[in-house]
C-alpha cells in the first residue's frame, strides 16, 4: 500500500481510471447523438463551439487528475510529466476552470436574451476567456512560486486560495442562475443549469474535502489512495451531470437522449407549438392568384408561399423566401408571450442575420443591426425593416422569373384541380413538406433534368 501510493498503480487507481474513461465515453456519446442520429446540422456560433470546449475541458480536468496524482506508475519522470503542466495548468485553467466558465457564460446568455431582452453586450468568445482570467491569474502565480513538492501536493497556505477560487466560480454561477429563475423557459434551459449546480456543489464538497486531504496529509497512504480515488471518481461524475448542450441550443434539446416524445421537431415553430407551423394544411383556402397583387400579399397565402419557396430553393436563392415564411411564424406568436417571441426571435437572427448564418439574407447594414442591437427581442416590429428590404428584393429577383417558370405553371393546375373538388392524394409530382434549408438545383421535384433551364431563374442579386 505504501509503496503505490507513492508510485501509483493501486488496484483503487485503475478502477478510477476506467470510471473515468466509461464517463468520457459516456459525455462523448451525449454530445454527438443529436448530430450523428438524427443528422442534425452542425450550427455556427457559441450555440456549437460552447459545448465543444466543454468537452474538451472534460477531457483536460480528467486527465491531469491522473498525471498529477501518480495514478499510473511510470518507471522514471518525464518532462511531459511536470506538475505545473498537469496539477496547475491542465487541472485549474484549462480543466474545472474552462469547464465552469463555459457554463456561467451559458447562464449569463441565458439573463441577457430572457431578462434583458436583447442580445449579449459582450460576444461569447471574448467573454469566457474574460472570465477565465482569475483564474490564468492564479495559475501563473503558483507557476511563478513554484510551491509544488516533487509529488505535487501544495501546503495549507496554498490549498485554501486554490479551494476558494474553485469556491468561487460555482458561487458566481448559482448568482447568475438565481438571476434567471423566474423566466419559463420552454425547454431545458433553467433545469439543466441548476442540475449543473447542484451535481457541481454536491461534488465539490467532497471533491474539496478529498483534495485538502490528498494535498496536506501527503504521509498517509491509504489516505492517499482513497483522497486521489475519490477526487477522479467525482470528477468523472461531475463532467458527465454537468454537460448539456439545451442550454445553448434549446432545439436540439427535442431531440437529445432526454426526449419524452415521440415526435420529431423539425423547426422552431414547431417545437414552440405555432399552430400549422410547417405544416400545409388540407383545410388551407383555395383562392385564385392574380400576379398582379403585391408579392408581400401572395406570399400570406401558404400554398403559394411553399410553390414560391420551391422555386427559389431550384434557384439556390431561397433564403429570402426563408426568413419570409419564420418571420411570418412569430407574428403567429401573442405579443404577450415574450418568451416564445424571444425564442423565435433568437432562432431566426442565428439563421439568417448573423454574418456568416447558415442562411444570411441579404440586407442593409442598418437593418442588420437594428436587430442585432435591439432592445426588446420580444417587439413586434423587429424584423419590419428587414422583412422589407427582403420582400423588395424578391420582387426584383425572384418574382419576375417565377410567373414564367414550371413551378407557377403547376401551382395553378394544382390549384385549378382543387377547386374542381379533387382531393390531393389523387395529384402526383408535387411535395408539400416544408424545405428547411438551400437545396441544389438538381433537387427537381418533377424528375425533369431541365427543369432549372426552364424555370427562368434569374442570377442577378441586388445589394441592398
Amino acid at each position: 500500500m505504501a509503496n503505490c501510493a507513492v508510485e501509483g498503480g493501486c488496484p483503487s487507481d485503475y478502477i478510477a481510471i476506467a470510471l473515468s474513461i466509461l464517463s468520457f465515453i459516456v459525455l462523448l456519446l451525449w454530445s454527438i447523438f443529436p448530430f450523428l442520429v438524427h443528422k442534425v446540422p452542425r450550427t455556427k456560433g457559441s450555440g456549437f463551439w460552447i459545448p465543444v470546449i466543454q468537452v474538451v475541458a472534460s477531457f483536460n480536468l480528467l486527465l491531469s487528475l491522473v498525471m498529477s496524482n501518480n495514478f499510473l506508475k511510470f518507471g522514471k519522470r518525464h518532462w511531459w510529466q511536470s506538475c505545473y503542466l498537469w496539477g496547475v495548468w491542465g487541472e485549474g485553467p484549462l480543466g474545472f476552470g474552462l469547464l465552469m466558465s463555459c457554463r456561467i457564460t451559458q447562464a449569463s446568455q441565458l439573463y441577457f436574451i430572457f431578462v434583458k431582452r436583447r442580445l449579449p453586450l459582450i460576444r461569447s468568445y471574448f467573454l469566457l476567456p474574460l472570465i477565465l482570467l482569475p483564474w490564468i491569474t492564479g495559475a501563473s502565480v503558483i507557476h511563478a512560486m513554484k510551491p509544488l513538492s516533487n509529488r505535487c501536493h501544495m501546503r495549507a497556505q496554498w490549498t485554501i486560495p486554490v479551494v476558494c477560487l474553485h469556491s468561487l466560480y460555482v458561487a458566481t454561477l448559482v448568482g447568475v442562475t438565481a438571476a434567471v429563475h423566474h423566466i419559463e423557459f420552454r425547454f431545458d434551459e433553467l433545469r439543466d443549469l441548476w442540475r449543473g449546480i447542484l451535481a457541481s456543489t454536491v461534488s465539490i464538497v467532497v471533491w474539496v474535502t478529498a483534495y485538502i486531504l490528498n494535498e496536506i496529509y501527503d504521509n498517509i497512504s491509504w489516505l492517499q489512495v482513497a483522497s486521489r480515488f475519490l477526487l477522479l471518481v467525482l470528477a468523472s461524475i461531475l463532467v458527465v451531470a454537468f454537460f448539456s448542450i439545451s442550454s445553448s441550443q434549446p432545439l436540439l434539446s427535442q431531440i437529445s437522449l432526454r426526449r419524452r416524445e415521440s415526435r420529431e421537431f423539425h423547426t422552431m415553430g414547431q417545437a414552440l407549438g405555432i399552430p400549422d407551423s410547417g405544416v400545409l394544411a388540407q383545410t388551407e383556402p383555395i383562392s385564385r392568384i392574380n400576379p398582379n397583387e403585391p408579392l408581400d400579399k401572395l406570399l400570406l397565402n401558404k400554398r403559394f408561399r411553399q410553390s414560391f419557396m420551391a422555386f427559389a430553393d431550384s434557384c439556390l436563392a431561397g433564403e429570402s423566401v426563408h426568413f419570409f415564411d419564420e418571420v411570418h411564424e412569430l407574428s403567429k406568436i401573442p405579443e404577450d408571450d415574450c418568451v416564445g417571441r424571444i425564442y423565435m426571435a433568437r432562432h431566426i437572427i442565428e439563421k439568417y442575420i448573423i454574418a456568416g448564418a447558415a442562411m444570411e439574407v441579404n440586407i442593409s447594414h442598418r437593418s442588420r443591426q437594428e436587430i442585432l442591437l435591439t432592445s426588446d427581442l420580444a417587439r413586434s416590429d423587429l424584423f419590419h425593416s428587414a422583412l422589407n428590404e427582403i420582400i423588395q428584393l424578391m420582387k426584383t429577383n425572384l418574382a419576375k422569373d417565377y410567373w414564367s417558370s414550371m413551378f407557377f405553371l403547376k401551382f395553378q393546375e394544382e390549384s385549378n384541380v382543387r377547386s374542381n373538388g379533387y382531393e390531393l392524394e389523387q395529384m402526383t409530382g408535387w411535395n408539400f413538406s416544408p424545405r428547411l434549408s438551400s437545396v441544389h438545383g438538381t433537387d427537381d421535384p418533377f424528375q425533369q433534368e431541365h427543369l432549372l433551364k426552364s424555370s427562368g431563374c434569374s442570377n442577378d442579386t441586388t445589394d441592398i
